[in-house]
């Protein structure tokens, strides 16, 4: 996998001391950590409801001392961009295309050479919608690994990881468990997430 800004070492060191101290003086708290046993999963990043839960998630993930990797629509991936946000740990998704983007990121997640977490908004939006996208899910079965529930809460100032999920294979069942997790969180945008 490509270098980050959470592999480049003096960045990583510069952007965590900017991060917490940017956080601490804006009133966020920041929870959890990842457990060892756990350094390579798939985290839900819910609620998704603004442009602001890129930065506030790049910054909380430097506070967490996490190596992420998160998927983005194709298009912010454009010139003059597309170096940077794949150095922000940015990979580009063709919405447009059927493709079988959950064996590869298992696979990926599998293979890396080293210990990282993939980031997946389950809405796959920041608009409001009902349903959400199941990809998280299936990318963590496929590759046989937990999923870390992580989450933003802008009306409390509170982010985090929550609980380590094991897919049983089960989704809809898996889905019930995930979801009342997550109703108790207000993204930016509060009335776009939901959790029904």
């Amino acid at each position: 996998m490509h270098r980050t800004i959470f592999t480049t070492p003096l960045v990583n060191t510069l952007l965590r001391g900017v991060s917490l101290t940017f956080l601490r003086l804006s009133g966020w708290k920041v929870e959890g950590s990842l457990p060892d046993a756990q350094r390579r999963c798939v985290l839900i990043a819910a609620p998704h409801t603004s442009n602001w839960d890129l930065p506030y998630t790049l910054m909380v993930s430097f506070a967490l001392r996490l190596n992420p990797h998160w998927m983005g629509k194709q298009q912010i991936f454009r010139f003059p961009f597309g170096a940077l946000m794949r150095w922000l740990g940015g990979i580009a998704v063709n919405r447009s295309q059927a493709n079988n983007l959950v064996a590869a990121s298992a696979e990926a997640l599998t293979t890396a050479d080293s210990d990282w977490q993939l980031i997946v908004p389950p809405e796959g939006t920041r608009s409001k919608t009902r349903y959400w996208k199941t990809g998280f899910y299936w990318i963590a079965h496929t590759a046989q690994l937990p999923i870390v529930m992580a989450y933003m809460d802008y009306e409390r100032k509170l982010a985090g990881l929550g609980p380590v999920f094991q897919p049983s294979g089960d989704i809809e069942a898996d889905m019930v468990k995930i979801k009342q997790f997550y109703a108790q969180f207000k993204g930016k945008n509060a009335q776009q997430f939901d959790t029904a």
